[in-house]
């Protein structure tokens, strides 16, 4: 994959670089091993977000929540733990990765969750993980660290709003699912 950039000078301009500036095409993306592919896929996507600028995203459905972190989290090799902080709106102030696990674990304590979200004045949070199995299933450990994490948020003021627990199979919300 080659990505094609002329120089503001050689285009004969002064604006800024525009997306068409970058060319890929999907033959050459396909030529490319799974891995190497997925990896110019992605960054191409952050290219795109870059020079589009990316939009306010509001959280109001777990799906929602699927599409903010899929890219971030689906076809891991690792558990990733992270969190989106929330303005009383709902709105994404910021994703933060909490902690990066083994192929069937993460270590997360509450400290380290609600640090980022105090730090950016969170009124919420919404936790996300994945699992590298792609079965989106929640395990019993994750059902007892989101109630610790529900406790925890009760007392320092910042509500955590659901559990998104997110594999090659899809999503599972632990909000929907009536665990919490």
């Amino acid at each position: 994959v080659y990505f094609r950039h002329r120089s503001k000078a050689a285009r004969g301009e002064r604006e800024g670089v525009k997306m068409k500036d970058f060319m890929v095409m999907e033959s050459q993306l396909n030529a490319l091993p799974p891995r190497r592919r997925k990896q110019a896929e992605k960054l191409l996507e952050l290219i795109r977000k870059v020079m589009e600028g990316e939009k306010d995203h509001y959280i109001h459905t777990p799906a929602d929540v699927f599409k903010a972190v899929a890219t971030d989290l689906v076809g891991l090799d690792k558990e990733h733990f992270m969190i989106l902080i929330l303005n009383t709106k709902n709105r994404i102030l910021s994703k933060e990765v909490i902690s990066i696990g083994t192929l069937n674990s993460a270590i997360v304590h509450p400290r380290e969750v609600f640090k980022p979200a105090i730090i950016k004045g969170a009124a919420s949070i919404i936790c996300v993980h994945n699992h590298p199995s792609g079965d989106p299933a929640p395990s019993s450990e994750d059902k007892k660290l989101t109630e610790r994490l529900i406790q925890a948020g009760e007392i320092i003021g910042i509500d955590v709003l659901d559990h998104v627990v997110i594999g090659t199979e899809g999503y599972v919300s632990l909000k929907e699912q009536g665990m919490i």
